[in-house]
Formats: structure tokens, C-alpha cells, sequence
């Protein structure tokens, strides 16, 4: 299981750390991301990191403002947001991807492991 924390209120221009804490399994074996969620639409990935921690990918919105980031002793993983803008407010998910794979995960289908989502809010 996983277990967002972190969302909340901010300013534009404002930063945010989301926190996905894993529970069970073996985190190692997941290539982990952040995907986004406006109301009425599908989820788009924001971020992605291999299971290994060593390949990550975002999204060209965030590029330079966002980091993804992994603490496998630890089974969480981290999204630093900076610079926050208020089109970015949404609900973020973390998810996983059972893989023996060493890329990145970056379509909404393969994730197979989801959290409960968090609400990011960037009031202008």
C-alpha cells in the first residue's frame, strides 16, 4: 500500500515536499511516480523515478522546479515541489510499478500500485 502526505494550501510561488510512504511488498522492486489529477480528467504523470533511483523523468511543465527523489531503506518517496504555480493545483497520487525493469515508468496504465492522493492547492 501507499500513503501520500504533504499537500495543502500555499502561495504561487510557494514550495511543497509530497511524501509517499509504502507499506509492505518490496519497494526496490517498483519503479515509483507522481501523476496528477484535475476534476473530470484522467491522471498525467508528473514525475518518475526507476526502482533504483538512478533514472528520472518529468514532465516539461515542472522540469527545474520539481524533484523526485527515492529512500528505499526508508520505502518512501519524496517530490519536491518549488516555484509552485496555481494551474499546478490538483490532487498528486503516487504510484508504483512492479518491474524487473531498470527505466522509468511514465504511463498511467502500468502503474499497478496506488495511494489515496493528496490535494496541492496554489492560490494566486
Amino acid at each position: 500500500q501507499l500513503a501520500e502526505s504533504g499537500g495543502g494550501l500555499v502561495q504561487a510561488g510557494d514550495s511543497l515536499r509530497l511524501s509517499c510512504a509504502a507499506t509492505g511488498g518490496t519497494f526496490s522492486e517498483y519503479a515509483m511516480g507522481w501523476l496528477r489529477q484535475a476534476p473530470g480528467k484522467g491522471r498525467v504523470s508528473v514525475a518518475a523515478i526507476s526502482r533504483t533511483g538512478e533514472i528520472t523523468y518529468y514532465a516539461e511543465p515542472v522540469r527545474g522546479r520539481f524533484t523526485i527523489s527515492v529512500d528505499n531503506d526508508k520505502k518512501k518517496m519524496y517530490l519536491q515541489m518549488n516555484n509552485l504555480k496555481p494551474e499546478e493545483t490538483d490532487v498528486y497520487y503516487c504510484a508504483g510499478h512492479r518491474t524487473l525493469g531498470l527505466g522509468i515508468t511514465w504511463t498511467e496504465s502500468k502503474y499497478d500500485l496506488w495511494g489515496q492522493g493528496t490535494q496541492v492547492t496554489v492560490s494566486s
